[in-house]
């Protein structure tokens, strides 16, 4: 294990940005997250195919990254349910 996967293994927290929107749609299932210790699109590409997961008392929704959002090290994630509108701004964690 190399330096950058031991700082991504303690820092795995996020925060749900974002839905993933259009000029006319809004899609619930897929949302914007930023890493607090990703800063560039190379370090997001080696999460992408990874589970996330936002929990709320004893509600769960899994998900799972499925690509970048622009330059800067957002992602782009696909939940089985859509998230609610609390979810927005709430810290997101990775499964696994």
């Amino acid at each position: 294990m190399d330096r950058g996967d031991e700082a991504m293994a303690q820092q795995a927290v996020g925060i749900i940005v974002n839905y993933r929107v259009g000029p006319k749609t809004q899609r619930s299932r897929e949302c914007i997250i930023q890493f607090s210790h990703v800063k560039s699109a190379s370090e997001a590409c080696r999460l992408v195919g990874r589970k996330v997961a936002w929990q709320k008392g004893k509600n769960r929704i899994v998900g799972k990254i499925v690509g970048l959002h622009g330059r800067k090290g957002l992602v782009r994630a696909r939940f089985r349910r859509g998230v609610p509108g609390q979810a927005l701004g709430a810290t997101i964690e990775l499964a696994g």
